[in-house]
């Protein structure tokens, strides 16, 4: 029998790119990657989206201009575009755009996968059933979060697959998948993909609408960019480019310049929200898509007018940032936290 799939759409409410309590928790077993800080809970999972010291819960308003801002800025249209967020109500609220998520209970059973990019993706059985929700249009990501169970002994574990077929009978298939610790800074094998062309995981990086209505919105927004160059940049892992150095690769962070603001008549709580966390935070380039297309979760309690005011913030007010310095270990995503004597050392200037 199928255990049920409890998803984070529940008293809520699934677009594109390239949570359940229950038994109590097994306790996470050290490792080298794992931080003290547990980071911000997910909804409904007592897990973290990463450790806090992670390099998406990182601010980076300290950092220097990467010397390669202008020629990205110009690749990406950014003197002529505006951003756009890519979730929101889609004129069936059966169906609102964005990725949904899911947060399996302890009884839901794992299911093998057949993957097209094998070499390259976690293969072990995934917490995907016949409820487990898969985004809408050509990508089919499914995240799901098991606060139970873990390769590594350890409750909070992320799954993530991408072009995602659930068949009975041990037919189901995806292009790849990808397992994370949610309690460490571990990043996926050197040139490996993930569910994301970047190698990175996809759900830390989703505007997310109880984030947003806290006013804590503190991580990273994942985007996409029409062109890409062969290579990327820490904490990615793995790049599908082309061959044009004026792309910016896989990786690259941008942030929002400090001065930029909209009046309170034309950008609410939420919007508000949203652009101090880009001024703060910033955007993780994550995968090939639209220019400046910011992903967020399939929720029903998004307004028309909450995203429509976040397309007002234009690309030019972005700049790309070096976070070079902020890495500890190229096979960690721990990140050099502001405040701190290592950071001042490594990131002065």
């Amino acid at each position: 029998m199928l255990g049920v799939v409890v998803t984070v759409v529940v008293t809520l409410a699934t677009v594109p790119g390239g949570a359940a309590t229950g038994a109590a928790r097994p306790s996470a077993r050290s490792t080298p990657h794992v931080a003290s800080s547990s980071g911000q809970l997910l909804p409904r999972t007592n897990c973290p989206a990463f450790p806090a010291d992670n390099v998406w819960n990182t601010a980076v308003t300290g950092l220097a201009v990467n010397v390669n801002s202008a020629t990205w800025l110009a690749s990406m249209s950014a003197s002529s575009t505006f951003l756009h967020p890519d979730y929101g109500p889609s004129g069936d609220a059966r169906q609102p755009y964005g990725i949904p998520w899911s947060v399996v209970r302890h009884a839901t059973p794992f299911t093998h996968l057949r993957f097209l990019f094998a070499s390259e993706s976690d293969r072990r059985p995934y917490p995907l059933t016949a409820a487990t929700p898969v985004e809408g249009g050509s990508d089919r990501h499914a995240l799901m979060v098991d606060p139970y169970r873990s390769s590594a002994s350890a409750a909070c574990t992320l799954f993530e697959t991408y072009d995602t077929r659930y068949r009975s009978a041990g037919r189901s298939t995806a292009g790849s998948g990808a397992i994370w610790n949610l309690r460490s800074n571990a990043l996926r094998p050197a040139g490996w993909t993930s569910g994301d062309a970047a190698g990175l995981p996809i759900l830390p990086g989703l505007v997310n609408v109880d984030e947003v209505a806290s006013g804590a919105l503190d991580h990273a927004i994942r985007f996409t960019a029409q062109c890409t160059q062969q290579s990327y940049l820490w904490p990615a892992r793995h790049e599908a480019g082309q061959a044009d150095p004026s792309c910016p690769p896989m990786g690259a962070r941008f942030r929002l310049d400090a001065s930029f603001s909209l009046p309170a008549s034309r950008c609410s709580s939420f919007c508000q929200t949203v652009l101090t966390t880009m001024k703060t935070y910033g955007l993780i380039l994550a995968d090939n898509g639209s220019n400046w297309y910011f992903q967020g979760t399939v929720d029903r309690r998004w307004t028309y007018a909450e995203v429509d005011q976040l397309k007002q913030i234009p690309a030019n007010q972005f700049v790309a940032v070096d976070e070079s310095c902020l890495m500890v270990n190229r096979n960690s995503g721990q990140a050099l936290q502001p405040g701190s004597a290592a950071y001042a050392t490594s990131c002065a200037g």
